[in-house]
């Protein structure tokens, strides 16, 4: 080799090896090669709370056996019992059959973390609203029986001819009242984000606000008015001092990681909205992160004909977007 070549190969070589090391750091930084940085492994980590379901709708026809049976195989950890179902927990339940399902879920690797109730407290009629925390207080009995956390209650919608600003202070009163209820049965009242209009974030922040009780808090309802230019933030940061509980829906509506097409569109199913828009569900769960959240994340979706291997992938779907 002459000598003019060979400075020029060893010259190529010293650049190859610089560029290799460079390489290196650009690799362990994109978490390909090297171990990944704290950083990236916080970003990785296991989020604080758990994967549970609402057996509205998906598991509205099991009993008890067949609920912890499917949730065990699929690796749900919680489940929130909402009334009417199959599974027949209600406030009609006597004191052994009460200790007979506290048991049954004692003896599972599923958490019974709360009761689906539908008391709302909106109504114009004094009376339906009486007989409404009535219910409310027999839900709580029933929770404290069975070892939950709480209650889910609901706004249900405005009624016609009423003011919203007086319906909104109506329920919150009420919700008062719930607390103070629940707070001598060692359970909470989450009320669920739910409602034509009352499910609209401002009205529960107004809601809970004038409830102002610690035993009071939301359910987060992941509905598309939660979504203001993309982002749950605005809406979450309005209810992160209540967060209590919350339910998701169909978590394959999102945005491509890297900005595709619109979300993926399904006919409404019965009980269901028909939801129109993208859901950040990434940015949620982050956002729950950022709280130090560490309760239950519960799936509320229709029916299948094949429960086992859609909850499977739900379980997968979940862990990617909690991750």
């Amino acid at each position: 080799m002459r000598k003019s070549g060979r400075r020029s190969f060893l010259k190529m070589g010293a650049l190859s090896t610089a560029g290799l090391a460079g390489l290196r750091g650009t690799s362990a930084s994109a978490g390909f090669g090297s171990a990944p940085s704290e950083a990236a492994a916080a970003a990785t980590s296991p989020p604080p709370f758990k994967l549970g379901l609402v057996t509205y709708n998906l598991a509205h026809d099991w009993d008890i056996g067949t609920i912890i049976k499917n949730c065990e195989q699929t690796g749900f950890e919680g489940v929130e019992l909402r009334t009417t179902h199959k599974h027949g927990v209600e406030v009609s339940l006597d004191k052994a059959q009460r200790a007979e399902v506290r048991k049954r879920f004692a003896d599972s690797r599923v958490r019974l973390v709360s009761l689906g109730s539908t008391c709302e407290y909106e109504s114009p009629d004094h009376t339906q609203v009486e007989k409404n925390i009535e219910d409310t207080r027999r839900w709580c009995e029933l929770a404290r029986d069975l070892g939950c956390m709480g209650v889910k209650v609901r706004p249900n919608g405005f009624p016609r001819g009423v003011p919203h600003e007086k319906t909104l202070d109506q329920i919150g009163h009420a919700l008062a009242r719930c607390g103070d209820i629940a707070r001598d049965h060692g359970v909470e009242i989450w009320l669920e984000v739910h409602g034509e209009e009352t499910e609209i974030p401002t009205n529960i922040h107004h809601i809970l606000s004038v409830a102002n009780h610690p035993k009071v808090g939301a359910c987060w309802n992941s509905n598309d008015t939660d979504v203001v230019d993309g982002s749950v933030k605005p809406s979450f940061d309005l209810l992160k001092p209540w967060m209590k509980s919350c339910h998701i829906n169909e978590i394959w509506r999102n945005v491509a990681p890297w900005g595709g097409a619109e979300a993926r569109k399904q006919e409404a199913k019965p009980g269901f909205p028909d939801w129109q828009k993208p859901y950040p569900w990434r940015e949620l769960f982050t956002l729950f992160r950022s709280i130090g959240y560490d309760r239950y994340t519960f799936a509320e979706i229709p029916e299948s004909c094949e429960p086992i291997r859609l909850m499977l992938y739900y379980r997968a779907l979940w862990e990617y977007h909690a991750a």
